[in-house]
């Protein structure tokens, strides 16, 4: 049987907790007959990124964004220089900005998304509101059967419009 192509937008580069929710992730794509195709992992650029980005994008029937911390701020000014909206904050945790773009490429191709994020992640695709799409907590490194149970349900609901993409003729 033909795995149905999905694009997953994922920083390269993961501490073990993260990628043990990454592979959580992987298992049940690869339970539900969906290949996992992203750049730097199954697929390699020959030309500039943004451009491969789309390139695997248009083979794939749906996306999944997973928004893991990659820069840590201790402290920083949003807004710097606007006066009254200026403001002071600490403790900032920072998803690689790929996430932002590639969602953005997957939204515009009007491909089914599944949005995922560790709590601390805010801004862009996964501040609630910014999209009809529910931006789902990360699942934790290791979930119990009733955990992962629900996970799934959420999954198979993607699935159901991914496959209907992957389906559809042109």
């Amino acid at each position: 049987m033909r795995k149905i192509p999905v694009f997953v937008s994922c920083p390269t580069d993961l501490n073990p907790g993260q990628e043990q929710k990454r592979k959580t992730i992987d298992a049940i794509l690869s339970d539900l007959q969906l290949e996992p195709r992203a750049l730097g992992k199954s697929d390699y650029p020959v030309d500039y990124p943004l451009k491969e980005v789309y390139s695997v994008a248009k083979h794939c029937s749906g996306g999944i964004i997973l928004g893991f911390e990659q820069m840590y701020l201790k402290s920083g000014i949003i807004k710097r220089g606007i006066g009254t909206k200026e403001k002071a904050v600490n403790d900032i945790c920072l998803p690689t900005e790929w996430n932002n773009l590639e969602a953005g490429i997957l939204f515009g191709m009007n491909l089914p998304l599944l949005i995922f994020k560790e709590d601390t992640i805010r801004g862009g695709v996964f501040d609630l509101g910014n999209t009809e799409i529910y931006v789902h907590s990360m699942p934790c490194e290791k979930p119990d059967n009733k955990t992962l149970d629900a996970l799934k349900q959420v999954f198979l609901r993607w699935h159901a419009r991914v496959s209907e993409k992957y389906y559809e003729f042109p």
